[in-house]
């Protein structure tokens, strides 16, 4: 497989979605990411939306894991224990997300292992870290949500109900901040020849994740109240007369041209918006009086008149849209291929693209233990001792 991280070797004892997603990444750039699953399989396999009779693969679990191989081995026999050993021993980069402490039961701490390989960049993602009265907690994104102050950055304006954002961007931003960490741990070792251990919790990542706006209030001590809340005003959704819209008039320029778009010459002389500062103090009034004008026509006349004015605009689309989106299409940002099991089916493209070490989706997702017997096999386990391991229920190899 091409890719700038071709002949990488991570060794991915991660479940769920930040963990594999981050690993997918990583798969998608070039590395051989070997996904090492319980006997039962990645419980993400069954969640929500299945998508094969067999009950193998969700949508979940495919937009997660593909490009990868599996081997499927219960880690907490001595068989399993053993194979592990072996291929740390062979592997730059170890991804796991388990709970504060079970690595180090397992005999395969990062202490342990770094002690012995230490090249082995070893990353280890939380919910919380592995400090602090929640350290035991069990944390789903959700939890993080309500915690960092994603769910109050979304409160429902008068009421000030904190709201979810519906979409696991906890899980999400963490497995993108946990694959740049391994590529930048990765170009230290070629400095040092160290490995390294990394920690990334999601609630540290999504702290960071907001504080450059949704923390505005608070950046400067002593000035906590000097700015007005956001969730006082109404999000940028702006309904036409068959669908929705967003625009941005954060610029003079930019609201000197919605103002020529409305029409209405009266509303470039309006004080309350004439300048950035009173845009933002009046930022309710502002985006309620858009609202005025955006009801008055169709969203294909406002885009067209807001692209004359030089003004930031896009439809809102619904999901439904989006796939044949004139945008998405002519950048070709969605492929297709088949699904051992499955059929045909969808994926975004890796989003960055490298100009000589090209990134691609790497194939599908694994089945079970598809490829246990050749990940055994290149350790060194003669096909009787993997027969013995898979009548034992140490190991499974799909049907």
């Amino acid at each position: 497989m091409s890719g700038p991280l071709n002949g990488v070797r991570v060794l991915d004892l991660t479940a769920v979605v930040s963990g594999p997603y981050a690993t997918m990444f990583l798969a998608d750039q070039g590395a051989d990411v070997l996904k090492i699953e319980p006997i039962s399989g990645d419980g993400t396999r069954r969640s929500r939306n299945l998508i094969d009779a067999a009950g193998e693969f969700s949508a979940l679990f495919v937009s997660c894991n593909r490009g990868k191989r599996s081997l499927s081995i219960d880690i907490k026999s001595e068989v399993g224990r053993e194979v592990l050993a072996k291929l740390a021993s062979q592997a730059d980069v170890l991804v796991q997300n388990f709970r504060p402490g079970t690595m180090e039961r397992l005999g395969l701490g990062h202490e342990e292992l770094r002690k012995k390989y230490t090249r082995l960049i070893y990353v280890s993602i939380s919910g919380v870290g592995d400090s602090g009265p929640y350290v035991k907690k069990r944390v789903y994104d959700p939890i993080i949500q309500g915690l960092s102050g994603f769910a109050d950055i979304q409160s429902q304006p008068v009421t000030n109900r904190p709201q979810m954002i519906r979409t696991i961007v906890c899980d999400k931003t963490t497995s993108v901040f946990t694959a740049q960490a391994v590529s930048s741990a990765l170009y230290a070792r070629e400095k040092t020849g160290q490995g390294d251990h990394i920690q990334v919790a999601m609630l540290d990542t999504m702290i960071s994740y907001l504080w450059p706006e949704g923390m505005m209030q608070y950046t400067v001590v002593g000035q906590e109240a000097a700015v007005g809340d956001p969730n006082d005003r109404p999000d940028l959704v702006f309904q036409t007369l068959d669908g929705y819209i967003t625009a941005g008039t954060i610029s003079d320029s930019e609201w000197q041209g919605f103002c020529k778009a409305s029409g209405d010459p009266e509303l470039a002389k309006d004080e309350r918006f004439a300048t950035p500062s009173a845009r933002f103090i009046n930022a309710t009034a502002r985006i309620n009086k858009m609202q005025e004008y955006i009801s008055q026509r169709t969203t294909a006349e406002w885009l067209e008149r807001l692209d004359a004015a030089d003004v930031p605009c896009s439809p809102i689309l619904r999901r439904a849209e989006i796939i044949n989106n004139d945008q998405v299409v002519a950048r070709g940002l969605i492929e297709e291929f088949d699904q051992p099991t499955v059929g045909r089916v969808r994926q975004p493209k890796p989003a960055a693209i490298f100009e000589l070490n090209k990134a691609a989706i790497g194939g599908p997702a694994p089945r079970v233990g598809e490829h246990s017997r050749d990940v055994l096999r290149e350790l060194g386990y003669a096909d009787a001792a993997i027969d013995q391991m898979v009548t034992s229920k140490a190991v499974r190899v799909a049907g």
